[in-house]
């Protein structure tokens, strides 16, 4: 993890120099609009670097723990431990889970237990993308296991509570109830 401080401080300090090499007169506006373009460059080429990283990590784990999960192509982790009945979770639908979220390092940081049943829309938002994309693969009463990267979690930022930043969790859930939206 000490490695992915440096590299998340870095990245700063190249937006930072980046944001303050773009000023100037406009007889050097085409450079300056150059260097832009080559700073966006860079820094989408370090976030796709960090999310390599990431995806490396959570393999690492899954393998190490002995986990049997599948990867979605954005990148999310999952196992339906059980498979419920009727249709398929779909947008539009509400749906009310029981769930406990955890830090790869084994700290539990939410749980329904505690904060009671989770229930939103799906599809407009409001909870993690990496939590919209798991439920679509579940139907009522499916247990299923996630891992989710930063970026389909809590991103750069973490939760300002009990997610630090850049984390990677695990979501343990249970599908409750689908309803349609009333």
């Amino acid at each position: 993890m000490l490695g992915m401080n440096f590299v998340t401080k870095s990245c700063c300090l190249i937006l930072f120099c980046s944001i303050c090499s773009c000023t100037g007169s406009q007889t050097r506006q085409s450079s300056s609009s150059e260097r832009r373009r080559i700073s966006s460059d860079r820094y989408i080429e370090m976030n796709r670097q960090m999310v390599d990283d990431e995806q490396r990590f959570i393999a690492r784990y899954v393998e190490e723990e002995a986990l049997d999960l599948e990867r979605t192509e954005t990148g999310l982790w999952y196992k339906i431990e059980e498979q419920g009945e009727g249709a398929l979770v779909t947008s539009g639908k509400v749906v009310t889970l029981d769930y406990k979220v955890w830090l790869l390092d084994g700290t539990l940081c939410y749980s329904s237990d505690e904060l009671g049943h989770k229930v939103f829309l799906v599809g407009h938002g409001g909870v993690e993308s990496g939590l919209e994309e798991g439920v679509l693969l579940l139907r009522k009463g499916s247990k299923a296991t996630f891992i989710m990267p930063p970026h389909l979690a809590h991103g750069h930022i973490g939760d300002d509570d009990k997610i630090p930043y850049r984390a990677i969790i695990k979501y343990e859930v249970k599908v409750i109830d689908v309803k349609n939206k009333q």
